[in-house]
């Protein structure tokens, strides 16, 4: 017969099972508070409490790996196709892997410094002059319930016939048509989509001109939110 597991060993095992646990259930309550407040309330959130970030950044790794493909790699893709003297703004960069992963100067804002690279501001107002940039990228990043300013200031600093590239869980997406209906109330054009994983849609507009006044109906994103497991 098998020798019965040593005391300690079971004391081990518990242990980590018991941190497994109140990782996710922290992880569930800070994505809750991202997808359901603005992007003031999450500067605010991780102002106070830096390391909440880091254990939401694992938290959502361990969710992210379990697909078949990384949605930054789609972009890292597109933008090694394009000349790599594209100037790129990096909404919600997390660890820079798209800056690490291409030519391009690439601007990364986030809520918190995972990486020297990154800036560390609202997503709402990033520290950029209007029509700067060539590229603004949304990987996974379109959290918060003020969207129409978020995507705004995406539509201030990218130059006329600037692109925008949005990759969002697909879940998420309760009416594509009216949010692409939307997305042109705010100044941007479709020029394709790609929703064939059923885990996320990747999505690229083009900058025809400043928004319209008004808000962008349409222009929703159900909140995702993560099941105990």
């Amino acid at each position: 017969e098998a020798a019965p597991e040593p005391r300690s060993g079971r004391s081990a095992a518990l242990r980590a099972r018991m941190e497994e646990r109140l990782l996710g259930a922290r992880f569930r309550y800070l994505n809750q508070q991202l997808y359901t407040g603005s992007s003031q309330d999450a500067a605010r959130l991780f102002r106070a409490d830096p390391a909440a970030f880091h254990l939401y950044h694992r938290g959502f790794e361990r969710q992210v790996q379990r697909w078949p493909e990384r949605p930054v790699q789609r972009i890292v893709r597109y933008l090694r196709r394009r000349p790599a003297s594209l100037v790129v703004a990096d909404f919600g960069c997390g660890d820079c892997t798209l800056a690490a992963s291409v030519k391009n100067q690439v601007h990364c804002f986030d809520l918190v410094p995972l990486s020297p690279r990154v800036t560390v501001c609202d997503m709402a107002k990033v520290p950029l002059a209007a029509e700067s940039v060539d590229v603004a990228v949304f990987c996974l990043a379109l959290m918060g319930t003020n969207l129409q300013e978020i995507l705004g200031e995406a539509n201030r600093v990218l130059k006329l016939g600037g692109i925008l590239m949005v990759a969002e869980v697909a879940s998420r997406f309760e009416d594509t048509r009216a949010f692409l209906k939307a997305m042109s109330h705010l100044g941007f054009r479709s020029v394709s989509k790609d929703l064939s994983s059923s885990y996320f849609y990747v999505l690229e507009f083009t900058k025809t001109g400043p928004a319209r006044p008004g808000p962008a109906v349409g222009l929703r994103l159900r909140p995702c939110l993560y099941k105990r497991r």
